[in-house]
């Protein structure tokens, strides 16, 4: 009589570097987000997003000009028609240290970014631990977070070749640039930010690249939980419309 087969345990699952990780965000997410269970390291994806965001405000520098962007900022400000009643001095004053706030703020992003995470991640790991049952550590949550944000990087690379293409044909329109929604991926970049401001910035919310990072932090917190799926999408876009309502809110009630 021969022997039963001993049964051999399965194949453990390889384990993904930090490339294939970046990679298998956009191409097979779930790959990705299961491995955070491995090992939730997060700074690789952080550097990559730091190192787009600041390679896109150097462009804005050197084809739009932060004086420029300043003044655009104003020109949609509630504070424009008070800026053009100041003397010539005030006035040159006022843009000077406006234009140089710009600039440190925006070659600050990737730390404001980073600060961002945190609170992101902390506020939706409370809700899926809280709310819906998940026992997931911090450290987790961030990864999930930051992984879920890569589509940024596409949307600022889009923003620097739509410079770079405008400033060598001449048809970069700077008087126009909208740092904060320069690129067509929502339907408000096609209307007046000074007319129904409520609408515009609700309308900025159906940006296509933050959508696609709602989606995906939604599928890594269901990757690393019980949670289902759609019911995991569905907590990060509550969170995600309670913010763009708060902050449409606000800047309707003070603008």
């Amino acid at each position: 009589m021969s022997a039963a087969p001993v049964p051999t345990p399965a194949a453990e699952v390889a384990a993904l570097s930090e490339g294939a990780r970046i990679i298998n965000t956009f191409i097979a997410p779930t790959k990705t987000f299961t491995d955070l269970r491995r090992n939730a390291s997060w700074w690789v994806p952080w550097l990559l997003i730091a190192i787009v965001s600041v390679a896109f405000v150097y462009v804005v520098d050197r084809q739009v000009g932060f004086d420029q962007v300043s003044k655009n900022e104003i020109a949609k400000s509630s504070r424009a028609e008070q800026f053009e009643k100041l003397p010539p001095d005030q006035k040159a004053k006022q843009l000077q240290f406006s234009t140089n706030l710009t600039r440190y703020i925006s070659y600050a992003s990737p730390v404001i970014a980073l600060i961002a995470f945190v609170v992101m991640a902390a506020v939706l790991m409370g809700t899926f631990n809280l709310a819906a049952g998940a026992s997931l550590a911090f450290k987790t949550a961030m990864a999930i977070v930051i992984y879920g944000s890569l589509p940024s990087v596409f949307h600022a690379l889009l923003g620097i070749i739509a410079m770079m293409a405008g400033g060598m044909s001449g048809s970069l329109d700077k008087e126009a640039f909208n740092i904060r929604n320069p690129v067509a991926t929502n339907p408000a970049y096609f209307m007046d930010p000074t007319a129904h401001k409520f609408v515009y910035a609700m309308t900025t919310a159906l940006d296509v690249f933050v959508l696609w990072c709602c989606v995906l932090m939604g599928i890594g917190f269901a990757s690393n939980s019980k949670v289902k799926r759609g019911t995991a999408i569905g907590i990060v876009l509550a969170w995600y419309l309670a913010y763009k309502l708060l902050g449409a809110g606000l800047g309707a009630l003070f603008s």
